[in-house]
This record gives structure tokens, C-alpha cells and sequence, in this order.
């Protein structure tokens, strides 16, 4: 049974332990990911935010780009830990890549001059909640997830492999899978030193 949003957002945690057994169809991650993008705020309603997907081999494809960049990069005694932490994520059955649309940030910067150097600000502050949105979505479904970031290193393979757009700039990647195992306890600091309430 899928949780309510509260419950999600409560549960939802960076899950590594992933694994391919498909518990939720193709259909429905699409559309969960179609209903984010669609509807995700942005400022000046900008729809700044770009998305790929990738499923099955696209996925795995995915990780076997990243593996390939590190290995030029990391010191061969010390791989075998980088490697068994992008065989985890590979071992999801899917990958949600995060790009914005440079395009339109600097459209924009055009359009409102008064604005400029806030465009960018608010183009990551729109990726990052389409990227919750998405992840507390997959959460409700019982799916496990993280955020990566691999990006400047995996660019440049990325875009030549999925034949991305030369002005969408890659922020995160998102590898997704079943629940081989839930993430460790959470401590949280005390809600009166993060909040201030006037009333």
C-alpha cells in the first residue's frame, strides 16, 4: 500500500541498498516523473528544469560511464571502494537524471536585467524541489533512492551517449530501486534553534 505524503516525507531517506526487482511498472514511474516536471514551481514560472530517464541498460549504462570516468582519476589502491559504491547504484533499476535548461536561465537574465544574477540562483533552488518532489514521490511508492553528484566528471559522456541538449547543464542524478534494506536511524536538532515563530 503506497504511504501518504506526510508519511513519505517522514520516511523518505538517502536509500543505497537498491535492487532491480521491479515493484513498481515503468508506466507509473513515468508518470510520477510527467506530473513533477508538469507540475513543479519555478520562478517566473520559468520550467527551467529538464529531465531524463533511464531504465533497464540505459540505466546501467549510466554507471558504467561514471565507473570508467572515476577509474582516470582515482588511485588504483584505492578503487575498490569507489567501485562498490557505484555497483550499488547500479544495481537500481533506474536513474532519474536532473538537468536546467542554460537557455532559459539566460533568456530570461535577458528579459529582467534587474534580476540577473538571481536567475541562476533560483534555476538550482527549482531543480532541487522538482528532485524532492520526485524523490518523496518514489518514496510513496515504497521505492528507495539518492541524490548523486558525478557531475562536471560524467558531462561530456553523458551528453554524447543520450544525446542531451548542449544547453542543459546536469545537476544530479538519481539512482532508484526496490528496498534491499532502509537507511540508519536519523537525528534531527532540536526544532527551537531552527525556527522562529511572531505571532
Amino acid at each position: 500500500m503506497s504511504k501518504s505524503f506526510h508519511e513519505a516525507l517522514e520516511s523518505r531517506r538517502s536509500i543505497y541498498a537498491i535492487g532491480k526487482e521491479k515493484v513498481v511498472s515503468h508506466d507509473k514511474i513515468l508518470k510520477l516523473v510527467n506530473r513533477a516536471v508538469k507540475n513543479s514551481p519555478s520562478a517566473f514560472n520559468s520550467q527551467s528544469s529538464r529531465v531524463v530517464v533511464l531504465l533497464d541498460e540505459y540505466h546501467d549504462k549510466l554507471w558504467d560511464i561514471t565507473k570508467a570516468e572515476l577509474k582516470k582519476i582515482v588511485p588504483a589502491e584505492s578503487f575498490s571502494g569507489t567501485e562498490e559504491k557505484i555497483n550499488s547504484f547500479k544495481n537500481g533499476y533506474g536513474t532519474i537524471l536532473y538537468f536546467e535548461d542554460q537557455d532559459v536561465v539566460k533568456n530570461l537574465q535577458k528579459q529582467f536585467a534587474t534580476y540577473k544574477n538571481n536567475f541562476p540562483i533560483w534555476s538550482q533552488q527549482a531543480s532541487g524541489i522538482l528532485q524532492y518532489i520526485i524523490w518523496t514521490s518514489l518514496e510513496v511508492e515504497g521505492l528507495g533512492a539518492s541524490v548523486q553528484h558525478y557531475n562536471p566528471l560524467i558531462d561530456n559522456e553523458v551528453r554524447k551517449t543520450y544525446d542531451i541538449p548542449e544547453d542543459w547543464q546536469l545537476i544530479a542524478q538519481m539512482p532508484f530501486g526496490n528496498i534491499i534494506s532502509p537507511a540508519d536511524k536519523k537525528d534531527f536538532l532540536p526544532l527551537e534553534d531552527r525556527i522562529k515563530v511572531f505571532k
